[in-house]
Parts: structure tokens; C-alpha cells; sequence
């Protein structure tokens, strides 16, 4: 196979930012309308736990066949798959009438939020180890911006949307819409975006005329999952995912019924919270990029100053009283901005450490163990909340306790970062001299 690139790479990322930004806007959503769908269904907090946690559990099961299908086969045309999918479900959550039907079809949207890493690994391809924190900081910023989006299309258009279309509820037009940009995306990559040699972007492989075909192996697979890096990695991904889902879950109804925010308010606090989390992909992933030129511990440093921070940011802005906006804002800008730190440096280090014909399947299995995290946090904030009659309680216990863990997790792969990066550009330089 010869060394080329069939699509620009500015090209692949535009339309990859594209599909993050609408599919994130579509699966986030929810976190913005927990009012009117639960009115609409008569729900307690218990029960909208369950909505998210049931569809977290389906992407769960779904990141391993995910990964081995994009190792095997074509990246790209599996994406199409993926977003074609996530038209398709969330258009049957628009129209069922009861709760546990949305409770179904609300969950088969996990299906296609697990098929990230074939995007990641073949970004990896276009883009090479010293680039790739800020490539994936671009794209993950679109993950925050997506979820303003959503707060926006929650807020102020769904109210206006209320019984215009067919008579129906605003939530309900809105997943029509978003729905129908899933099967447009699905279309975007299907014809748009090619699949390149894997490996091809290693420095080991530049100047190499003719790439050879990498073919998945279970042995290679096995291979990384015995190396510390990848344990701790999995281990702080499983920690790590509990806030995240906590406030996107529970966010918005603390503001709303123990801050006393109406939507205007939650819009003009929260939007600018959203866009600096953007900017924290991106600063995240380019602090990352430039500390590793200089030591390849370099990317989970940023990643535990990152998570320390946040947890610092977050326990002040929930503690502050309510009558002091300013100070609740200041905060939680802070608490936005080194929140995603972790997340392209974590992405990036996967690869770091996996051989190229496995990368997809590694980041997988990642986010296999990191899900059963996501799965079980808005149950547990549910829960907490519930109990304690407090959403505020739950998510300061539940994020500053991860939190906590991820910090000290880091500190492990600290020792062994290295070693398992070395091994792999042994194995990289190794095959390159056969070519």
C-alpha cells in the first residue's frame, strides 16, 4: 500500500469536528432538558439517572465490538455506520409516549456514543505523536461547544418549538432536527473522508516509500494491557468520567431549583462556562504536546495539574453563597478551564503506548472500564440527591472524590510513562528497517 494521504487533513478534521460538535449538541441535549422531559414522564431524580445510565451502559458494551470492527475494517465507513445510527435512535426517542419506552430508545443511543476511538486512531494516522494533543484539544473542544449548543437549543428554542410541529412537545421537534444531522453527517463521511495506511504519521515511517499493511493481532493487544502506563490510564478513566457526568446530568437542574436560576440566567452563567472548557481542550492538549517534547512524562503531568485544579475550583464555586453570583462565576470559569486537561493528553497517551494496528481497540478498551464509571455516576448522584434532598451534596462528594483519585492515579503512571513509550518506538524503528 502506498504512503499517501487520500483526504487533506485539514479537511478530515473540519468534518470530524463537525460530526463531534453535532453529535455531542444531540447527546448532551438531554442534560439541558431534564425539566420538561420530566415533567413530561412525571420523573423523580432516581428515575432520570436511570435515562443516562442505561444509555452509558449500551455505549459500554458496545466500545469493544467498536474498537475490533475499526482495527479490522475501514475506519471511516464504520463512522458513517455511527452516525447513521445516531440519526436513527434519537428520531424513535422523539416519538414514544411512555417512560419506559423512552427509557429503551433513549439507551440505544449508547450504541453509536461508543465509536469514537475508530476517529481518534485515524486522526492518529493523519497527524503525528507531536501534533496530536492539539488535534485532538481541536477536536474535544467541540465537545463543550456542542453541549452549549444544546443549552442553547434547550433554553430558548425548544419553548418556542412547544406544539408548532405536529403538535408536538419542544424537547420532542428538537431530537427530530438533531436526528436529521446525524444521517446528513453519516452521508459527509461516508463519501468524504478516506482511510489512510495505520501507522503512517510515525516518525519511525517517514521516508519510507511503501507502508506495509498492520494487521490487528490479539497478541499485540495483550501486549499493551500488560503495561503499567495502560493500567493506571484505565484505572483514573473509570474515576475520572464520574464528574463529567454528574454535572452534565445534574448541573443544570441544581442551578435551576437550589440556585434559584431561571433559563436566562442558567444561559448568560453557563455559556461563557462552556466556551473557556473549550478553550481547556485545546490549552490541555497543547500544554501537553509541548511539556512531552521536552519529557514524555510530559502529558500526564498537565493531566493530574488538571484534575487537582478542577476539583480545587469546583468545591469553591459550590460553596459559595448563593446571593454571590460573581464570585459562584468566577469559580466555576476556573473549575471549566482545567477541567478537560486530562482528556486529549489521555488520548494521546493510548497511543503513545499501542502499537497502530491495535490503537483503536486499546482506546476501547479504555473507555470500556472508563464507562462503567459514566454508568454508574448519575444513578449515584440520583441516589445521593434523593437521600439527601440535595444535588449540591451530590455533586461535590461524587466529583471531589474521583477527583481525588485520578490526582493520585497519575502519580503512578508517572513511574512506568516512559518505559512503555520507549518499547513501543523500539517496536516502531524495528519494523521500519524491514520496510
Amino acid at each position: 500500500m502506498q504512503k499517501r494521504r487520500a483526504s487533506s487533513p485539514v479537511f478530515v478534521v473540519i468534518v470530524f469536528f463537525l460530526f463531534v460538535l453535532l453529535h455531542q449538541t444531540d447527546k448532551l441535549l438531554i442534560g439541558s432538558l431534564q425539566i420538561p422531559i420530566s415533567k413530561t414522564f412525571d420523573l423523580n431524580d432516581l428515575e432520570w439517572g436511570y435515562i443516562n445510565s442505561f444509555a452509558l451502559g449500551v455505549g459500554t458494551l458496545f466500545y469493544p465490538i467498536w474498537g475490533y470492527l475499526y482495527d479490522r475494517y475501514a475506519r471511516a465507513k464504520l463512522l458513517a455506520l455511527a452516525s447513521f445510527i445516531w440519526g436513527a435512535t434519537t428520531w424513535l426517542s422523539s416519538i414514544v409516549k411512555t417512560y419506559p419506552a423512552f427509557l429503551i430508545t433513549r439507551s440505544s443511543t449508547g450504541i453509536d456514543d461508543s465509536a469514537y476511538p475508530g476517529l481518534y486512531s485515524l486522526v492518529g494516522d493523519y497527524f503525528g505523536p507531536k501534533l496530536r494533543g492539539k488535534v485532538y484539544g481541536v477536536l474535544q473542544l467541540a465537545q463543550p461547544i456542542g453541549y452549549l449548543l444544546g443549552m442553547i437549543l434547550a433554553l430558548m428554542i425548544a419553548p418556542s418549538l412547544e406544539g408548532k410541529i405536529f403538535h408536538m412537545e419542544g424537547w420532542r421537534t428538537l431530537f427530530l432536527g438533531t436526528g436529521l444531522l446525524g444521517i446528513v453527517m453519516a452521508i459527509l463521511i461516508y463519501f468524504g473522508v478516506k482511510d489512510v495506511p495505520r501507522g503512517q504519521s510515525e516518525t519511525e515511517f517517514e521516508g519510507v516509500a511503501e507502508m506495509g499493511q498492520f494487521r490487528f493481532s490479539w497478541s499485540s493487544l495483550k501486549d499493551v494491557m500488560k503495561k503499567r502506563t495502560m493500567w493506571f490510564v484505565i484505572l483514573q478513566g473509570f474515576a475520572g468520567v464520574f464528574p463529567w457526568n454528574v454535572i452534565t446530568y445534574f448541573f443544570f437542574g441544581y442551578l435551576m431549583t437550589e440556585r434559584g436560576y431561571d433559563n436566562n440566567s442558567v444561559l448568560f452563567t453557563m455559556g461563557p462556562v462552556v466556551l473557556i472548557l473549550a478553550a481547556g481542550y485545546f490549552v490541555g492538549g497543547a500544554l501537553g504536546d509541548w511539556l512531552f517534547k521536552r519529557t514524555l512524562k510530559g502529558r500526564i503531568l498537565v493531566s493530574s495539574a488538571g484534575v487537582l485544579l478542577g476539583a480545587l475550583f469546583l468545591f469553591l464555586a459550590l460553596n459559595t453563597p448563593i446571593e454571590d453570583k460573581n464570585t459562584f462565576f468566577v469559580f466555576m470559569c476556573l473549575t471549566a478551564l482545567f477541567m478537560p486537561f486530562s482528556s486529549p493528553n489521555v488520548t494521546s497517551t493510548v497511543l503513545d503506548i499501542s502499537l497502530p494496528e491495535i490503537r483503536s481497540t486499546a482506546q476501547s478498551v479504555e473507555y470500556f472500564f472508563e464507562n462503567f464509571g459514566a454508568v454508574s455516576a448519575p444513578i449515584l448522584a440520583g441516589a445521593i440527591a434523593l437521600t439527601t434532598g440535595s444535588k449540591q451534596y451530590a455533586i461535590l462528594v461524587v466529583c471531589i472524590t474521583a477527583w481525588v483519585l485520578c490526582f493520585f492515579l497519575y502519580l503512578g503512571a508517572l513511574f512506568f510513562v516512559d518505559k512503555d513509550i520507549k518499547s513501543l518506538h523500539a517496536q516502531l524503528a524495528e519494523r521500519a528497517k524491514s520496510m
